[in-house]
Formats: structure tokens, sequence, C-alpha cells
């Protein structure tokens, strides 16, 4: 009885190992630890990444560890066509920079899963240097009163979590 015990013991875990490495790749993690997750597949994380100096907080969907490295990774339910949309460019050098200020470890680069697609964007200077322009300013305009709103997207105005409150809202 108990080597069968054991035997269906062992199926399991081996099922097990292979279902997480589907999981894995279909959610396009690389190889490594993952040590911070913010999605429904997993528990929340009990908080998300901050630096003070900047006035930055972001939750990425997972960080994983290879060694003395920790790439964040984004998953993203649009389709990307030909390259990530640079929205989404810009926000995980967000957490690149977070990843680096948090861990004192600067990640070479991250990922963006799509869908129908994964891309490795690497995290360079010129990357940095864009996001940081970027958040000084949301900074300097966040000081400011009556700031005009974007209204290309009408379908994005349909969804955004300011509509109750917006003035410039489109009537779609």
């Amino acid at each position: 009885m108990w080597p069968i015990v054991g035997i269906l013991c062992l199926l399991l875990a081996v099922v097990l190992f292979v279902l997480s490495g589907y999981q894995k790749r279909q959610l396009g993690l690389p190889g490594g630890r993952v040590i911070y997750a913010d999605t429904s597949r997993w528990n929340k994380a009990e908080k998300p990444l901050f630096d003070p100096d900047l006035g930055l907080t972001g939750k990425p969907d997972y960080l994983v560890e290879q060694g003395d490295v920790i790439i964040p990774v984004e998953v993203k339910s649009t389709r990307a066509v030909d390259a990530p949309y640079d929205a989404h460019i810009y926000q995980l050098g967000a957490y690149c920079l977070l990843v680096e200020r948090t861990y004192g470890k600067r990640p070479p680069y991250g990922i963006i899963n799509y869908p129908t697609r994964t891309f490795a964007v690497d995290y360079t200077p010129a990357l940095e240097e864009a996001v940081l322009n970027i958040i000084g300013e949301l900074h300097e305009k966040s000081n400011q009163k009556n700031l005009p709103r974007s209204h290309d997207a009408p379908e994005r105005c349909a969804h955004c979590g300011f509509r109750s409150v917006c003035d410039q809202v489109l009537r779609i």
C-alpha cells in the first residue's frame, strides 16, 4: 500500500512541476524565482514598490530573481502587433527604476507579455532618462489646475476611473 501512495505522490509532484512550467511560459516569465506578484493568479502583493525621492509608486505584475538580477514583468491583455506600445515601455521603465531604487540592483531589461507575443525591453540610460522626464512633467503638471484632458481615444475616456468627476468627459 505504501509504495503505491509514494508513486502517486511522485506522479502528482511531476504533474504539478510540468503545469507550473507551462504557466510560467504562458505568462512570459523568465527562468528564476518569482519574488513578487501582483496579479489575480497569485495573492496580491503586500505593498507596492515606492521611491519617496521621486514620489513614484508602482506594482509590477511580477518580479523574477535570476541570481543577482531582478527582472520586472508586466502582463498586458491588449494585443500587440509589431512592437510594444510606448506607454507600456515607459511603465516598464518606471518599474525598472523602482527595482533599482528599492533593491539596489539595476535590471538589464524588463519583460512585457501580451497574449500573442512577449517582448524583452532593454533598460537603457535613454529609457531611464525618458522615464525621469515623464515623472518630472507629471510632478510639474500636478500642481496646475484645470489641465486639458487628452480625448484622442473615446474608448479610453469611457473606461476612465475619473469619468464621474471629470468636467471634460466625452458623451459617447
